[in-house]
């Protein structure tokens, strides 16, 4: 029984575009923790190979900090480490792979050509991106002997998808005889499939780095034998990004309704908070003012619909009144149109005094 963990998509040195300057680098920080804690793992787990699928890094330019911290930590393992290059961090000459000079335990699949490697045990197959595209499924000729040996492949590609980023069939995978693929390329984490005989998954990005990439992400620990392969998902990242709904109909104290829908460990939360329900318009920016320090990012959406009871004032002989009857109609036509509901917040709020403020 083998012991592997499999990891993929790091991103190092991803720019954090949307975060300040002093908050993309700390960021960028966490980043480098990241391979402290996959060390960390892979000695608890007293691992016996660590397969790292593609796109470590975000891009071929690299800080020194990362370049050094990635290889002492790979150095660090307590096993042998493989790594296919991805499309963000192909391989080329004057890639962080050709300069840099790696630890003997760590193999880089460089040449783009399927590589096999055996070692005590077991026998892995892989191979790397050698630009930023690739039309090819990364398997092609890859079909094992049936020679009783645990067979696994470490790739960066594409399941199910057609493109230049290593495009690969379902049909590919129960070709190649594998009893375990790797993949790297997807940020969300697969489960452990299987097509044949051949067990694969896509761990997914061990940190999220936007609202698209939300939830729990890391790393899979598996042990595998010829024929079988058990997988648990390990949670690596300290922050993650959620979108959460919060029905606000009736809150007679809307920041309260708002704490008390938050986890726990929402210190280290990147939150989307989506305001539902009926309600008088919420007051965003006070809102936002007070919840702040309970989380590390936060962004207030609100999602409400005007209280039924309001369009009741549609008959009073006010410009008010007037301005909901002519909308009352415009909201009729399209009901669930969220740009209405804002014309009607806004026009009443320029008729009745302007913007409100506090909570």
């Amino acid at each position: 029984m083998l012991k592997i963990i499999h990891g993929a998509d790091f991103h190092l040195d991803s720019p954090f575009s949307g975060l300040s300057p002093e908050r993309a680098a700390q960021r960028r920080g966490e980043q480098r923790e990241l391979l402290e804690a996959l060390t960390g793992l892979a000695r608890e787990e007293r691992a016996g190979l660590v397969l790292l699928a593609g796109d470590l890094l975000d891009s071929r330019r690299v800080y020194p900090e990362t370049a050094q911290a990635l290889s002492r930590c790979l150095g660090d393992m307590p096993c042998p480490v493989f790594i296919a290059p991805g499309n963000h961090d192909y391989y080329s000459p004057r890639s962080v792979w050709a300069t840099l000079d790696w630890p003997d335990n760590v193999h880089i699949f460089r040449s783009g050509q399927l590589e096999r490697a055996e070692l005590p045990g077991y026998t892995l197959w892989g191979r790397g991106f050698t630009d930023a595209h690739h039309e090819a499924c990364p398997l092609e000729g890859l079909e094992v002997p049936a020679d009783g040996r645990l067979h696994l492949g470490c790739f960066h590609g594409a399941v199910g998808q057609e493109g230049g980023y290593g495009p690969i069939s379902p049909l590919d995978i129960a070709a190649s005889g594998l009893d375990y693929l790797a993949l790297g390329h997807v940020h969300q984490y697969s489960g452990l499939q299987q097509e044949g005989r051949t067990f694969w998954a896509y761990p997914g990005c061990p940190a999220g780095r936007g609202f698209d990439e939300l939830g729990e992400k890391g790393v899979l620990c598996l042990e595998a034998e010829p024929g079988r392969v058990e997988a648990r998902f390990i949670p690596l990242a300290r922050r993650r990004y959620e979108i959460l709904s919060v029905d606000i109909t009736g809150a007679e104290d809307v920041l309260s309704r708002l704490r008390a829908a938050l986890p726990a460990d929402a210190a280290n939360l990147i939150c989307r908070l989506i305001l539902t329900g009926e309600s008088q318009p919420p007051r965003l920016a006070a809102l936002e003012r007070a919840l702040a320090p309970d989380l590390y990012g936060l962004t207030l959406i609100d999602r409400t619909r005007l209280p039924r009871d309001l369009w009741a004032r549609r008959e009073e002989d006010t410009l008010a009144g007037l301005f909901l009857q002519a909308m009352w109609d415009r909201c009729q036509e399209e009901p669930d149109s969220p740009l209405w509901q804002l014309a009607v917040r806004f026009g009443l709020s320029a008729l009745e005094g302007g913007e409100e403020a506090g909570v």
